[in-house]
């Protein structure tokens, strides 16, 4: 069982910037990030292939938001710039165990374990 521990959220001002952290307790095949409004499904915001160097993006936050990982720590981080009112979420650490080809990156059923959740708030 892999354990997933975030930080990193808070509030901010649109046009801002804040950096999510997700560390992991053992081996994932890939880390990603959802996020879920109040009233809203959760949805996929970015995803990175362990060792791989793939990451994929939702278009919503393209060229705004990046992920990274450090393999060492078993950490991916989501780097967010830019911060609209409408990326107020709650954002949630999600890993696979390994390949899953009948699932795409933003598919919750792609993930095996999940984190907490950290609340990301940003103010107009």
């Amino acid at each position: 069982q892999v354990q997933l521990v975030e930080s990193g959220g808070g509030s901010v001002q649109a046009g801002g910037s804040l950096r999510l952290s997700c560390a992991a307790s053992g081996y994932t095949f890939c880390m990603g990030w959802f996020r879920q409004a109040p009233g809203k499904e959760r949805e996929g915001v970015a995803t990175i292939y362990n060792g791989r160097a793939l990451t994929y993006y939702a278009d919503s936050v393209k060229g705004r938001f990046t992920i990274s990982q450090d393999n060492a720590k078993n950490t991916v981080y989501l780097q967010m710039n830019s911060l609209k009112p409408e990326d107020t979420a709650m954002y949630y650490c999600a890993a696979a165990s390994g390949p899953d080809p009948r699932n795409s990156w933003s598919t919750i059923r792609r993930y095996n374990y999940w984190g907490q959740g950290t609340q990301v708030t940003v103010s107009s």
